[in-house]
């Protein structure tokens, strides 16, 4: 087995782990880093729910290695925290009772922050676009499409 250091900026800090070349990124997140917001459901980059933003872009993180991430910049769903107040998105999908289990929902949630950084007044049809890479077991997806609708409301209310 390979060891490799890796050094990521990580919801804005620097941060540094030992990982084996074939781990993946939301291994080292969970594990190395005890993030454990990113969840990981089918580990084959369907479902969604361990995407995280890298350099600002919505990735797979069960599809790309932690050595991939050396040098980049992460977010995870814990980078959404501003103190005690919500992030926008975050603040609309409880407004709207986006979810229900949980499970995907960090996935989504960084799907959505990467789709509004991008397009902040989106319709309904781009929002479900947006989201056709995240899947939920619980919902019929219309309370998450109204919670993405209502956090674009709040990000632009600023």
């Amino acid at each position: 087995m390979s060891e490799h250091q890796v050094e990521l900026m990580v919801n804005g800090k620097p941060r540094r782990a030992t990982v084996e070349g074939r781990q993946t990124l939301a291994d080292a997140l969970r594990v190395e880093l005890e993030l454990t917001g990113t969840h990981v459901g089918c580990e084959h980059g369907v479902c969604g729910s361990c995407t995280v933003l890298v350099d600002g872009a919505p990735v797979r993180s069960c599809l790309m290695l932690a050595v991939q991430a050396n040098g980049r910049s992460v977010t995870t769903v814990e980078g959404l925290a501003h103190g005690a107040n919500m992030h926008p998105v975050r603040q609309g999908f409880y407004e709207c009772h986006s979810f229900q289990c949980g499970f995907c929902t960090p996935g989504i949630v960084m799907t959505t922050a990467a789709f509004l950084a991008g397009n902040p007044s989106p319709t309904e049809h781009e929002v479900r676009e947006s989201l056709a890479g995240n899947l939920c077991r619980c919902t019929g997806y219309q309370s998450i499409v109204e919670g993405v609708q209502r956090a674009a409301e709040l990000m632009r209310e600023g």
